[in-house]
């Protein structure tokens, strides 16, 4: 049996088995279970287990951190296990892990579960948007005559292509979105699809409604997020009431002619003023506030995340690039991960603590490349002060990012340094600039602040 079956193994065991997991999913990191009965559950083993970096939980969700990669083929493993002929066998090493149940104490549980419940809408979206991004980084670069020379003159159908395959995710945008927040609101992908796909129409810029031409797409994934909604709730509202001989044939037809009137008429153009508020309000806070707005969005961006209340910004990224075709908030965010390395790097020269080397050591790769969590959860979290260094050094990152106006052409999925790839033309060094200073100011904040060593 491999590591990564040896875990999926454990994970089982240390959840109470195939019996007590009612949702088994995962993210870009996390693996994520839903249980029927937490009493079941060992999660001082299970936090212990070598290859769980990290634990959180939200809402009734449990989340162990296995890092990038890691986490689909663990959740494969582990359903290959919940098949029939599966078993799930275990025996237990020791490594490192953290949890930050104190910092979700602060906020209530319905708030943060009904934000995650908006982002898992997003979350099976990463993938298209890591790879619409990397590939309008290459555009960019390959337009760069000091990069690429006259590549984009000699060949123009290649960069056509390629602006094909990194737009394509945007082009669809809505249909992805209502299929998914059908399927996490409870109504059907199918129907989510439909409703999307009406909102988005080009056929609606030729029909005048109450004086006023109708605009396709307007309102974006928020308009998106409220028809499907409210079509979720009357598709499960028309199944109890329509007699079960006529509701296969009668519901989706109800259903589509009602919300559909309703979209048009109401939901469209209130998801339209809420869009245009977000993106518009973002926008002016960025440029208006300077430093001062950057620091305060990167410095307090971890606690957010520590509370799941950050997937309450996953609408607000896709809005920006939707309405402008850029996305200034995420590369300020980015910079509070990137003063995480910076502590750690300090936390490691002054640690005397050769298990605690070892976790940064194995950390610290992933977090220049943007996955934090390890470096959260196992060094900076636990240790109190260095987490503090780390939020003070995002900030002074974040005012800089802010105050150069610094953004990306994509929504979110991938942070710190492949994060320039996707910066906008003329800001990368920039970018790059505020990365490296942050590393600088987290580290000397940390260094300053000091931590208490823990025992081997």
């Amino acid at each position: 049996m491999d590591k990564t079956h040896l875990l999926a193994a454990k994970i089982l065991q240390g959840v109470g088995g195939e019996g007590n997991i009612s949702k088994l999913e995962n993210c870009m990191t996390r693996v994520r279970v839903e249980v029927y009965d937490d009493n079941r559950l060992d999660l001082v083993s299970l936090k212990t287990l070598e290859g769980i970096k990290g634990y959180l939980k939200q809402g009734d969700q449990h989340q162990f951190i296995v890092g990038p990669g890691a986490a689909a083929k663990v959740v494969d493993a582990m359903r290959l296990l919940l098949s029939p002929t599966g078993t799930a066998n275990s025996s237990g090493e020791n490594d490192i892990a953290r949890n930050k149940a104190s910092a979700k104490a602060k906020y209530s549980a319905p708030m943060s579960g009904a934000l995650r419940k908006l982002a898992d809408v997003f979350i099976p979206l990463i993938p298209a948007f890591i790879a619409s991004g990397l590939i309008m980084g290459i555009i960019n670069l390959l337009k760069r005559p000091d990069i690429a020379g006259s590549i984009a003159l000699d060949y123009p159908n290649v960069l056509g292509l390629l602006a094909i395959f990194g737009g394509a995710v945007f082009a669809i945008m809505n249909i992805l979105v209502g299929v998914n927040a059908a399927r996490v609101f409870g109504g059907s992908q199918a129907m989510g699809g439909v409703m999307a796909g009406i909102l988005s129409s080009p056929a609606l810029a030729q029909i005048t409604l109450f004086g006023e031409t109708l605009q396709p797409g307007r309102g974006g994934v928020i308009a998106v997020l409220l028809v499907v909604a409210l079509m979720c709730w009357l598709e499960k509202r028309l199944r109890q009431w329509l007699p079960e001989s006529v509701e296969l044939i009668l519901n989706p037809l109800m259903t589509t002619l009602i919300t559909a009137t309703l979209a048009i008429v109401i939901l469209q153009p209130v998801g339209g003023y809420i869009s245009d508020g977000i993106a518009q309000g973002v926008n002016i806070a960025i440029d208006k506030g300077g430093l001062l707005v950057g620091a305060i969005l990167a410095g307090t961006f971890l606690p957010l995340v520590l509370s799941g209340l950050h997937q309450g910004l996953v609408p607000i990224h896709v809005e920006l690039i939707q309405a402008h075709g850029s996305n200034p908030l995420l590369p300020i965010l980015a910079m509070a991960g990137v003063g995480q390395v910076g502590a750690a790097i300090a936390v490691y020269i002054k640690t005397r603590n050769t298990r605690l080397k070892k976790v940064i050591k194995g950390a610290l790769p992933v977090g220049i490349l943007g996955i934090g969590e390890p470096l959260i959860f196992g060094v900076t979290l636990p240790l109190g002060r260095p987490f503090i260094g780390a939020c003070l050094g995002g900030a002074v990152g974040g005012a800089l990012i802010c105050y150069w106006k610094v953004a990306t052409v994509i929504t979110f999925g991938i942070s710190g340094l492949p994060l320039a790839l996707t910066i906008i033309s003329g800001k990368v060094m920039l970018y790059l600039t505020g990365l490296v200073i942050t590393v600088l100011a987290g580290f000397i904040f940390t260094w300053l602040m000091g931590f208490n060593d823990p025992e081997e």
